[in-house]
């Protein structure tokens, strides 16, 4: 009998490609990179918290938590709308904890390279454009636009992948909210690593007639509430918004359109109010522009790869 095979005869595949396709298959992209954050994360919470461990334990915990909640999403997405919604979003309903997180570690910490950043904003601007801006043109008008831009940035980041859900356009909103991810993954790691806690700490707060208007003064009581210290640079306020804002413009473009005046605002706002220095905004483009850039490249690629339909089907949302 005669067992030798020739080039058309199918191999067996090998145990680690089997192992990547199951995993694939059942994950998607942005578990992955959850996982991979999360293993990043505690890394950095086993190596900052080596002489304090005063809390530590909670952190660990929230992370095999979160572990948890990856492994089960893809049941989830199983499970009818309400679990396909919660298997798909679940990354963005964690934001508020991730990021606070990440205050809690650079406060452990307890350093910060503020003046590495300001010497570099002296190189690039030739002032400290985040202390000068709202002093010397305290405009009450501006100041409002401003703020209320700032403050836009919660409906910016939920509007652009909502307004693709609900409008129907599912697989455009999943992209919009890997990449929104990605973009806050990329971020908080250097926020880890190299915490930089902004011109809100390292100056004195103006007081004028800017800043005694009524967003100005609730932008400040919800970062007084809601603020992590050492996550200024890059600003994830400006690479998120931008991101999302881009991403809704791209699969939607009356939502982008409406989405684009805010941002703009945005990315101003964050130096004008004093919450970053003008190179964290330069720095949060920068990210949002290397994320869009890849996405757009990973989209071409998957519209390519991407098999018909079989004649007569459609597609389950």
């Amino acid at each position: 009998m005669n067992t030798s095979h020739d080039g058309t005869t199918a191999r067996r595949p090998e145990p680690l490609a089997a192992f990547r396709g199951a995993v694939m298959q059942r994950f998607t992209a942005i578990d992955l990179v959850t996982l991979l954050y999360v293993a990043v994360a505690t890394a950095a919470v086993l190596l900052f918290t080596a002489d304090d461990r005063a809390g530590w334990d909670w952190l660990l915990l929230a992370h095999v938590l979160l572990v948890g909640l990856v492994l089960l999403a893809p049941r989830a997405r199983e499970a009818g709308p309400v679990g396909r919604f919660l298997g798909d979003w679940y990354p963005m309903l964690l934001l508020g904890g991730l990021y606070a997180e990440v205050g809690v570690l650079n406060v452990d910490v307890g350093y910060q390279h503020d003046l590495a950043i300001q010497r570099l904003e002296l190189w690039v601007f030739g002032s400290q454009l985040s202390y000068r801006w709202i002093r010397e043109w305290p405009n009450p008008v501006f100041s409002w636009i401003m703020h209320t831009c700032y403050i836009a940035y919660y409906a910016i980041l939920c509007a652009s992948p909502l307004g693709l859900w609900i409008s129907g356009r599912r697989d455009a909103a999943r992209r919009t909210i890997f990449a929104v991810m990605v973009t806050f993954y990329l971020c908080y790691v250097v926020f880890l690593f190299f915490p930089v806690a902004g011109p809100r700490y390292a100056f004195d707060l103006a007081h004028n007639a800017a800043t005694d208007t009524w967003p100005a003064r609730a932008t400040q009581w919800l970062l007084d509430r809601g603020d992590s210290w050492g996550a200024a640079f890059p600003s994830s306020h400006v690479a998120a918004a931008v991101v999302a804002a881009i991403c809704a413009l791209r699969y939607w473009r009356p939502l982008g359109l409406a989405l684009a005046p805010l941002t703009l605002g945005l990315v101003l706002s964050v130096v004008y109010g004093q919450f970053h220095y003008a190179v964290d905004a330069l720095a949060g483009l920068f990210v949002a522009g290397a994320v869009l850039v890849s996405q757009y490249i990973y989209g071409a690629e998957a519209e390519k790869v991407a098999a018909p339909l079989p004649a007569g089907s459609l597609e389950q949302a």
